[in-house]
């Protein structure tokens, strides 16, 4: 799978109960028509110790196409005609990094789909320069933006190493990484949909 410029980790929470509806609308309505604008869907997942989280990985060339992008979906016909939906079943969105590859390549996707581990670390400061201690695939790193699109908030003032594998082990965290985090990473195994790249 290429390595794009600009990518996002979005973790949602849906209202009890409404997981299911939101995937199976996204997978639906929103995977092609955004990849018709220039933003593939990398990966949709669920995360089953988190029976309300739906979580995605939606990537673009680079910064400049970002916002054209985004408007022309949101000011398009397909996100008009299921937004009322879309936004009935979510609770919160709001939980989005803006992230750039600095290391690695994208996993293959398996002939059968399995566990996908998505690991965040957070820092005082950048911590690019680390990422050839990590054993994963491909490491990303906060992008400074801006975001050009503020009607889709992004987390600002942080700084993250994201490590994506397709071997849902928890790995031992880096010894330079270990000294630098502010706080424990975060490990999300996740569970591919049925349209997930990642997988």
């Amino acid at each position: 799978m290429p390595v794009p410029g600009i990518v996002e980790l979005r973790r949602y929470t849906a209202h009890p109960g409404r997981r299911d509806e939101l995937v199976e609308l996204f997978e639906r309505e929103f995977v092609d028509s955004q990849a018709e604008v220039g933003m593939p869907i990398l990966g949709t997942f669920r995360q089953p110790s988190q029976p309300d989280a739906f979580i995605w990985v939606r990537s673009f060339p680079d910064l400049a196409s970002r916002a054209p992008s985004l408007t022309a979906f949101y000011s398009g016909p397909v996100w008009a005609e299921h937004r009322t939906a879309a936004n009935a079943t979510m609770a919160d969105f709001h939980d989005v990094h803006l992230l750039c590859p600095v290391r690695g390549q994208f996993p293959p996707p398996r002939d059968e789909p399995g566990v996908v581990r998505i690991s965040v670390h957070h820092f005082a400061g950048p911590a690019d320069e680390h990422a050839d201690h990590s054993p994963d695939p491909l490491v990303l790193a906060t992008h400074p933006g801006p975001n050009e699109f503020p009607a889709l908030p992004v987390r600002e003032g942080e700084h993250v190493l994201v490590t994506i594998s397709l071997d849902p082990a928890i790995p031992p965290t880096p010894d330079a990484w270990a000294r630098l985090a502010v706080r424990e990473p975060e490990h999300l195994l996740l569970e591919p949909t049925a349209t997930s790249r990642l997988r």
